[in-house]
C-alpha cells in the first residue's frame, strides 16, 4: 500500500531531513541544563548507545527519545498505516536496542534518564529539580 499523501521522492526527502542530533527536545534539554549550570558532554562515542547528553559528574546518561522512533504508546507514538512490514520491525528493533543500552550503562553505574518527546516539558523540569538536588547534596 502506498503513502497518498506524498509520493516516493518527497517521502524519502522527508525522511532524510530527520537529524538524530541537534533535535528541537534535544536542544531544549540542553538549553535547561545549561541555564541551570550544568556542563555536559554530547554524544559520547565511548558508552553504550552513544547517549544524547552526559553529566559525568553525576554519572547520569540522558536519552532525548522522539516518541514515533522509540515507540511510545502516545498520540505521537503512532504506528503508520503504510508500510507496516517495515515500521513494525524497525521501532521493535530500536525498543530493543534501547532497552540493551540502558542495561549495559547502569551496569557500568551510570544512571539513564530518558526525556520523552510527548512529556518534555515535565521531564525536564524534573531532571533540573533532580540535578540540583543533587548538586545540594555534594
Amino acid at each position: 500500500m502506498s503513502d497518498l499523501r506524498f509520493d516516493p521522492e518527497t517521502r524519502r526527502r522527508n525522511m532524510s531531513a530527520i537529524r538524530s542530533k541537534g533535535s528541537a527536545i534535544e536542544m531544549q534539554v540542553r538549553r535547561a541544563l545549561h541555564r541551570a549550570g550544568f556542563r555536559y558532554r554530547l554524544h559520547r562515542r565511548d558508552l553504550p548507545g552513544r547517549p544524547d547528553i552526559t553529566l559525568p559528574k553525576y554519572r547520569l546518561a540522558v536519552f532525548v527519545d522522539g516518541c514515533f522512533w522509540h515507540g511510545h504508546d502516545c498520540i505521537q507514538g503512532h504506528t503508520p498505516r503504510t508500510n507496516t512490514s517495515y515500521w513494525g520491525p524497525k521501532i521493535e528493533r530500536n525498543m530493543e536496542r534501547d532497552r540493551v543500552n540502558r542495561k549495559a550503562l547502569e551496569g557500568a553505574g551510570w544512571q539513564v534518564v530518558v526525556v520523552r518527546e510527548c512529556t518534555v516539558g515535565a521531564d525536564i523540569a524534573g531532571l533540573v529539580s533532580a540535578l540540583q538536588a543533587q548538586r545540594s547534596r555534594t
